[in-house]
């Protein structure tokens, strides 16, 4: 019985673009040789990963979707655990059987990283004037503290001073 699985793994990040469509070759290979029906690998690029793998902090995904009998998966598992290129890979067997394009390996479909997007550095930056509160709206003694000493010393008078001002004024 042929059953739909989805393959996802995870190469290092330093690779090359030659490199990782070599990784993407041989995987298409590997498993069209061991009796795969129909093959798709969609190269997602580099993201970062949700925790450091192997002291790596990004990592260029690849999703593979294919039908088989599930004879494919064991050994496409092994050949990855002991890949250095490969750091991370998870094979499911998928409930409902999806339609599949099988991917084509011609010159048009290999892996480009994405530009960098350019960051202008002569930006203007806006300077955000935050007002002091003072009034909190409540009445409870022990909430309410006097001034620190700077403000204080500011002012010229001292801390004492200043809660009996305090207190002149609530009553």
């Amino acid at each position: 019985m042929s059953r739909t699985y989805e393959l996802m793994f995870i190469l290092r990040p330093d690779l090359n673009e030659e490199q990782v469509n070599q990784q993407r070759k041989k995987y298409y290979d590997f498993l069209k040789e061991h009796g795969a029906d129909q093959v798709a690998i969609n190269v997602w690029g580099k993201r970062r990963l949700a925790y450091p793998i192997q002291r790596f902090q990004d990592g260029i995904y690849i999703l593979t979707n294919f039908t088989g009998d599930g004879s494919q998966v064991a050994p496409i598992e092994r050949d990855m655990r002991l890949s250095d290129e490969v750091i991370r890979y998870l094979t499911l067997k998928l409930k409902n059987d999806l339609e599949i394009e099988e991917t084509v390996f011609s010159q048009a479909s290999t892996y480009e990283p994405k530009p960098k997007p350019e960051i202008e550095v002569n930006s203007p930056v806006e300077e955000v004037q935050t007002e002091n509160v003072t009034d909190t709206g409540v009445d409870n003694e022990e909430t309410q503290t006097p001034e620190t000493p700077e403000v204080a010393e500011e002012t010229g008078e001292t801390n004492e001073a200043v809660v009996k001002k305090e207190e002149t004024v609530e009553a």
